[in-house]
């Protein structure tokens, strides 16, 4: 005889319909989770790109100061020279000031559409022959570069169009202009204005300005 309540009744599991429900369920989490992760590593992604621009310009604008913060002169050559394709700068060398003077020349370069700012170095030269022939190699890199040239070359930032202007008797004249070739000589320029038009999508697009003002006559850049 069995005793009241000492009948067990066996614990009911989950049907079919029920695990299905809630695999179901467990994979929209899985996506929906995804989605969102996905969506902050691209945030993260994004934010990242366009702080590695904004340092990138930042370092390439302080490199074009530090170029003419250093131009110096020699007789029957020019500190500065504006072709309007290429800018040329004879300066002291920032590795071993001793060891000689360097040729440097910022160009644009176009490759597949994309514009970009491109900056070449010479070794450093002692010798006044070698000075000469790396003038004349810095422009010619600037039209049509040699494979060798491209070795000593450094990619910037992107750019569309960029102008130089030249800052000599109290007034900022393009080196090109006949205003400018009649002030142009082998002296230093008071100051030199930078105009960079920047592409759209970079962290920061459209005009820039930077001037630089001679050390030799004191303010800034």
């Amino acid at each position: 005889m069995h005793r009241p309540g000492s009948c067990r009744h066996p614990h009911r599991g989950f049907t079919l319909i029920e695990l299905l429900v809630a695999i179901s369920l467990m994979a929209l989490m899985a996506v929906l989770s995804w989605r969102g992760l996905d969506g902050v590593s691209r945030s993260q992604q994004g934010l990242q790109q366009r702080s590695d621009e904004v340092l990138t310009l930042q370092a390439t604008l302080a490199q074009w100061g530090a170029d003419l913060d250093a131009m110096v002169s020699q007789p029957d050559l020019p500190g500065l020279d504006w072709d309007g394709r290429t800018l040329r700068i004879l300066r002291s060398s920032s590795a071993d000031p001793g060891a000689g003077l360097v040729v440097v020349a910022w160009a644009r370069r176009a490759s597949n559409g994309l514009g970009q700012w491109l900056r070449w170095q010479s070794p450093p030269l002692a010798a006044r022959g070698d000075l000469d022939l790396a003038w004349q190699k810095a422009a010619l890199w600037g039209q049509a570069p040699s494979d060798d040239d491209r070795v000593r070359e450094v990619r910037t930032v992107a750019l569309d169009q960029w102008q130089v202007y030249f800052y000599r008797g109290n007034a900022w004249t393009n080196p090109l202009s006949s205003a400018g070739s009649a002030a142009a000589s082998t002296s230093v320029p008071d100051g030199v204005r930078l105009v960079l038009t920047l592409p759209a999508g970079q962290a920061i697009s459209g005009t820039l300005t930077r001037d630089w003002v001679s050390p030799l006559i004191g303010g800034g850049k």
